[in-house]
């Protein structure tokens, strides 16, 4: 009788579902309403969340295309909420939503966030529009590991620093929205009227700038067009508080570039301020680094492996930051994945340092960090530092993975790169967006430890120091050298 009840409730929620969505292609709003408002309240006397929710969706969609913004922004709230209580249980979602996250979740957000930011939009509204970009930005990376696994506490950001400003870029349908968070001032927002696909055209064109066989004037007008949509609206309300730091909590493939790179006709941003990237302020552990207790360890592969070629420059690079750090080095044979498991879990180490070749990916299972022997996955990665942590308190305060890639053709590869901040544990992760040149490398990773270890600056000064050091020099001064070093994580 059980299964029969079951197979009649999702036959009749098809049925609702195919006339509902008839009547609204076909603006018959009034009766996809009706139909739609029967069908939710069947399906929560029987409580089903996974079909609750497009239930909840479609009643937002419908309640919009009347003009009744108010209701359909409750509509859409209420969607997310329940999407909220799916997200602590991945598995009530069936298999269709669950690897259908670009079509059928992420919508969700972005249609709200597009009702809530309203051209009159109130503090209230830019409020709930901040809540629900952090709450996607978790929601991709809980898809990205296939389970909830990461809990999030509201940070403000005047208590974490009061010279940063944290922007939230997000691409909409026709627009670009970009809500600036200021220390002690009320939320503000911009909106550039662009369509979606010139957005990403134009990321393109700035990604495709960057390699170091493009020219000057082309590079720049890609990196100026980003900035005009991106900084050139805030740069008042930047330059009126004295903001020292530029947060970015990066939208979807916004995530594939390098915000230091950004140009205003006369500078790239980076020499203008200090950047960093978080998921989330949601996700943030802010703490400055403690000079006099630092312990590190260095893992690297400079010699070629069957599966890898040799990084010259990691012996020099290893050498320079010996200088500053007295680390431990596992190299080349050395660093073998039991051998670095068993080095973690022995001693304190507050920053970790892989010079070896890596990949980011927008899949978990094709995002790892390559070992001697084998593959250190970020699951693995995980694994490994929550052995270490309940063993012993002391956080990683910094991981750096000098050598690393995003995957190519992958737009939303730059998600792999969050997910091993925020999945190692480490309270920062200094990566690269792309592999770098062995010389550029071993250069930027000098100064920034230098500046980091004996100035005792902020990790995120520290970056722009050593990023600095590289554009001014004659051999590195093209951004393809010193824009992909990214800080993601606390810049303190």
């Amino acid at each position: 009788i059980a299964m029969s009840s079951a197979y009649l409730f999702r036959a009749k929620q098809q049925v609702y579902n195919i006339t509902a969505h008839l009547y609204e292609q076909n603006q018959q709003l009034k009766d996809a309403k009706q139909l739609t408002e029967t069908a939710l309240q069947l399906a929560k006397t029987i409580n089903v969340p996974e079909i609750i929710y497009q239930w909840q969706w479609q009643l937002g969609r419908i309640l919009q295309a009347e003009g009744n913004v108010q209701q359909a922004t409750a509509a859409y709230m209420q969607t997310v909420d329940t999407l909220q209580l799916l997200r602590k249980d991945l598995t009530a979602l069936g298999q269709e939503v669950q690897f259908s996250f670009r079509d059928q979740v992420e919508p969700v957000y972005r249609e709200l966030v597009d009702l809530l930011l309203q051209p009159d939009a109130t503090q209230a509204n830019l409020k709930k529009a901040r809540q629900v970009i952090e709450s996607l930005q978790l929601a991709e990376l809980n898809n990205f590991f296939r389970e909830a696994c990461l809990d999030a506490t509201p940070q403000a950001i005047d208590e974490i620093d009061p010279t940063a400003a944290v922007i939230y870029p997000v691409i909409l349908r026709d627009r670009l929205e970009v809500i600036l968070s200021l220390p002690r001032q009320p939320l503000k927002h911009y909106a550039t009227t662009i369509p979606k696909a010139e957005i990403e055209t134009g990321i393109a064109q700035m990604q495709a700038s960057l390699r170091p066989t493009s020219f000057t004037k082309e590079q720049l007008a890609a990196a100026q067009q980003m900035y005009r949509w991106m900084i050139q609206p805030i740069a008042a309300d930047l330059a009126q508080r004295d903001i020292k730091t530029l947060v970015f909590v990066l939208d979807g493939s916004l995530r594939s570039l390098p915000m230091a790179a950004l140009h205003n006709g006369k500078k790239y941003l980076i020499e203008q301020y200090q950047i960093a990237l978080t998921p989330g302020l949601q996700l943030l552990s802010p703490r400055p680094l403690q000079p006099k207790q630092i312990r590190a360890l260095i893992g690297g592969v400079n010699e070629a492996t069957s599966e890898t070629t040799e990084l010259p420059g990691v012996r020099q690079e290893i050498d320079q930051i010996s200088r500053y750090l007295s680390p431990e080095v596992l190299l080349n044979r050395l660093f073998t994945t039991n051998a670095f498991n068993a080095k973690i879990q022995t001693a304190p180490f507050t920053i970790v340092h892989l010079a070896t070749h890596g990949r980011f990916s927008s899949n978990a299972k094709e995002t790892y960090i390559q070992t001697w022997d084998g593959k250190l996955t970020v699951n693995d990665l995980q694994s490994l530092l929550s052995q270490r942590s309940q063993t012993d308190k002391t956080a990683i305060e910094l991981l750096v993975l000098s050598a690393c890639e995003t995957a190519q053709g992958d737009n939303r590869a730059a998600l792999g790169m969050a997910g091993v901040a925020v999945r190692s544990g480490a309270r920062s992760t200094l990566a690269t967006l792309w592999q770098v040149n062995d010389a550029s490398t071993a250069a930027f990773v000098t100064k920034f430890y230098e500046t980091l270890i004996q100035s005792e600056l902020k990790k995120a000064e520290a970056v722009r120091e050593a990023q600095l050091t590289l554009l001014r020099s004659p051999e590195f001064k093209h951004p393809f050298y010193w824009s992909p070093f990214i800080l993601v994580g606390n810049w303190l």
